[in-house]
């Protein structure tokens, strides 16, 4: 910011110098009448041409280049917090924050290059009011009254602009939330003809985000508008009242010619310093929309010890949401089965294993390894233990980078085969680096839905929760995959939220969840044949 005002400062200097230099040439000349005064003030005037030119391009490369820089920066910070282990406690959706990653940051950044520009458009008013200023004191004070006049019109202007910048901001964001959510649930929407009620409620918020762009561009109109007229209004002033100096003989030729060359000349800088007061209010709007997420609190403070060697897992007296008191403990190298009669009281107790639900937002103590999940840093449980969650995210690349996204592992051979993801890689000659788009768009369900259980058991974590992991896959299928995933494990603490015959009985006990807590526990079977809720429940 530093060089690029200091190359553009002196771009606008040379600019308003040119004007002045040709005054002075047209008076040296009408008085010398010399060739080599012509010559010397060509030369002069080449110097001026050259000076510009440079100091405008490496200026604006220098500051384009800042800014460039600037905006990835800011948008490396946004992301760098909404990746964070812990949430932030602010309410945006994932597709505001985009939103502010990509458009908030660009615009923000803006703010490198406006600086500078202001400046120089400063240092250009004040050099012609000084020029004007010694021909004749009222040209000077002229230009100086008529750009305060100016600025301070348009600040108001200004003001306008930043609150419906901001508005539209955030009708765009919401608008970039809708959309995100739609193209996470298109298929189920599809699946039961709620597309037309979901493009409906996005075209309604759509067309308001349009409305507000419009009243944005109505405003940014009118202070253009308004900024063009009263620059003008300003050059006119200053050109009539130097002929008037002119004809009265308090100015000489010369000075007539500097004084009209400058009132031309000052149009584009006073255009550029009145158009910077919008630009600044539009590069506030969007900061404001980023210090939401960049000086947002997390949602929780975590800790800093490190899960103990072991992998048992003790549920105590947890109360949140459908779950009431729910205790249960599993032990190092057991296969559990939990099958919850009520899909929220699962998702509840996914989301509290997965550290997505503060530990102070819930009654009751998580303990992995003896040791309390508060007390854990997020990052260190997240190792040690996967909840692999029932819509697993597919990213975009291949089969091989979403098994293994770091190629770290050593297990994706045997992931692949549990998973019963063998068929997917062979239907392609490219096998594993067959590519994938984004959220899995060239796959079925089945097939995305085992690709992320074989992301999850590649991982090979010491604690492995799995939720619905076989719900759209067939029944063949499933009872494959329920003995595959119990061999791959064996010997290490898995823990399946199901109601799949299959995963249940392939575990070693199968836990009952009804009403928020453990109403039985006993073997698949067992149960199947002594508990009568459990069988209308889970017997396909």
């Amino acid at each position: 910011m530093a060089w690029g005002t200091v190359l553009m400062g002196l771009y606008q200097a040379g600019e308003t110098a040119f004007p002045i230099a040709l005054g002075l040439i047209v008076e040296h000349t009408m008085r010398h009448r010399s060739l080599g005064a012509l010559g010397l003030s060509i030369a002069a005037l080449a110097v001026i041409i050259t000076t510009v030119s440079l100091s405008w391009r490496f200026g604006m490369r220098i500051l384009q280049k800042a800014n460039t820089t600037e905006a990835h920066r800011w948008r490396v910070k946004v992301a760098a917090c909404g990746l964070q282990p812990v949430a932030r406690d602010v309410d945006l959706k994932s597709g505001e924050v985009l939103t502010i990653a990509t458009e908030d940051a660009d615009q923000t950044a803006d703010i490198i290059e406006v600086v500078p520009l202001l400046i120089s458009s400063l240092v250009a008013v004040l050099v012609a009011a000084v020029a004007l200023g010694m021909a004749d004191v009222r040209l000077g004070l002229l230009v100086i009254v008529g750009t305060v006049a100016i600025l301070s019109a348009l600040s108001v202007l200004s003001k306008r602009i930043g609150s419906s910048t901001r508005e539209q901001q955030a009708r765009v964001a919401r608008a970039g939330a809708k959309v995100a959510d739609l193209i996470t649930g298109l298929r189920p929407l599809h699946g039961f003809g709620g597309n037309h009620a979901a493009f409906r409620s996005y075209r309604e918020i759509s067309t308001e985000a349009k409305h507000q762009a419009i009243t944005v561009a109505k405003v940014n109109g009118v202070y253009a508008g308004t900024a063009l007229a009263l620059n003008a209004v300003l050059a006119a002033a200053v050109t009539l009242t130097a002929g008037s100096l002119a004809w009265s003989g308090r100015i000489d030729i010369g000075q007539l010619v500097m004084a009209v060359g400058l009132a031309q000349f000052i149009m584009e800088p006073l255009k550029l310093f009145s158009e910077m007061p919008k630009y600044v209010m539009m590069a506030r709007a969007s900061a404001e929309r980023m210090a939401l997420v960049l000086a947002a609190p997390p949602v929780t403070v975590s800790g800093s010890e490190h899960p103990a060697a072991g992998g048992d897992l003790d549920i105590d007296c947890v109360r949140y949401g459908f779950l009431r008191k729910l205790t249960f403990q599993v032990s190092a190298g057991e296969f559990v089965a939990i099958a919850a009669y009520r899909p929220r009281a699962a998702a509840d107790l996914a989301s509290i294993l997965a550290m997505t639900v503060p530990p102070d937002t819930y009654e009751g103590a998580v303990r992995v390894s003896g040791q309390e999940l508060r007390d854990l840093s997020v990052e260190a449980v997240r190792a040690y233990m996967l909840v692999n969650p029932y819509d697993g995210e597919i990213f975009a690349g291949t089969l091989r980078t979403n098994i293994d996204p770091l190629g770290t592992s050593r297990m994706v051979p045997e992931a692949i085969e549990a998973s019963m993801l063998t068929d997917v890689v062979a239907l392609h000659r490219e096998g594993l680096d067959y590519g994938v788009r984004d959220r899995g768009a060239n796959l079925s369900g089945g097939q995305r839905q085992r690709l992320s259980l074989a992301r999850a058991l590649a991982a090979d974590t010491d604690v492995l929760v799995l939720h619905d992991p076989t719900t759209a896959v067939d029944a063949v299928t499933e009872q494959l995959i329920a003995r595959n995933v119990a061999k791959l494990r064996r010997g290490r603490t898995t823990i399946v939220i199901t109601s799949s015959p299959a995963l249940l009985d392939a575990a070693d006990r199968v836990l009952v969840l009804d009403d928020g807590v453990i109403t039985a526990e006993d073997t698949h079977r067992n149960l199947l044949a002594a508990n009568e809720d459990y069988c209308a429940a889970v017997a396909r």
